[in-house]
């Protein structure tokens, strides 16, 4: 039986470009342009998810997680290689991306919305069931640059987990908030998850969410691919590698 791709990322390479250390002084007296230093965070990385799975990814600061999950959601655009998700609609949860601070948490809903690709009918039909999730109060019609990182948090996955795409990407969020939204979201997440049409990737730092959650696991490494298999093969070998107790 042939195996239905979700996501198929092919040898892809991506790289920052930042200024060295540099005098101002020097700078100003010079007028010389500063050089630019080149960081390459995902060097050649390749694995494909099929449709239904959940795959976590893991790998210590600096690896490339979040860098490949920023480029499966079309944020960053590859140096190098392939990134295709089959015609599959795609959503990314993470604290910090996505919001205008200067609009309300009810305008950003309409525009995370949108830019989803939900039409404004679409998403009035489901306002209510994700300001009642969020469960931030009047916060809703204030600035979202007033909002605390776990009003932030509440609303974003509200909006992410309420208006269900084919992918979710998600990025740590579920370690951030209090312990009762905790609680929700990771019981709503078990809930998204059993839909077998539904593709998922966590990044995140806890083991255990990535133990309960996933199918498989991918352990980045210096922006390479450390070792990609099932969560009870690769997890006690990061550990180990990183010497977690």
């Amino acid at each position: 039986m042939k195996k239905d791709i979700a996501v198929t990322v092919k040898s892809l390479h991506i790289s920052y470009r930042g200024l060295k250390k540099f005098s101002v002084k020097k700078s100003l007296l010079k007028l010389k342009t500063s050089q630019k230093e080149i960081f390459e965070a995902v060097k050649g990385v390749s694995f494909e998810i099929e449709k239904g799975k959940i795959l976590g990814i893991i790998g210590k600061n600096g690896s490339g997680k979040s860098t490949t999950l920023r480029a499966l959601a079309g944020i960053f655009s590859p140096d190098k290689g392939e990134i295709d998700l089959h015609g599959n609609s795609i959503s990314l949860l993470s604290i910090g991306v996505g919001f205008q601070p200067k609009l309300t948490g009810r305008e950003n809903i309409y525009l995370s919305g949108m830019l989803l690709g939900f039409s404004e009918k679409e998403i009035k039909e489901k306002e209510k069931e994700i300001v009642s999730f969020a469960d931030i109060g009047d916060f809703v019609n204030k600035p979202v640059k007033t909002y605390s990182s776990g009003m932030h948090s509440k609303l974003a996955f509200a909006i992410t987990a309420i208006l269900e795409t084919d992918i979710m990407l998600i990025d740590e969020v579920l370690s951030v908030g209090d312990a009762t939204f905790k609680e929700k979201s990771y019981n709503k997440m078990k809930e998204l998850i059993s839909d077998e049409n539904r593709t998922v990737v966590i990044v995140s730092h806890s083991l255990d969410t990535i133990n309960n959650l996933c199918n498989e696991v991918l352990w980045l490494h210096g922006g390479k691919v450390k070792k990609l298999g099932k969560p009870e093969d690769v997890i006690p070998e990061y550990k180990e590698f990183m010497e977690i107790k």
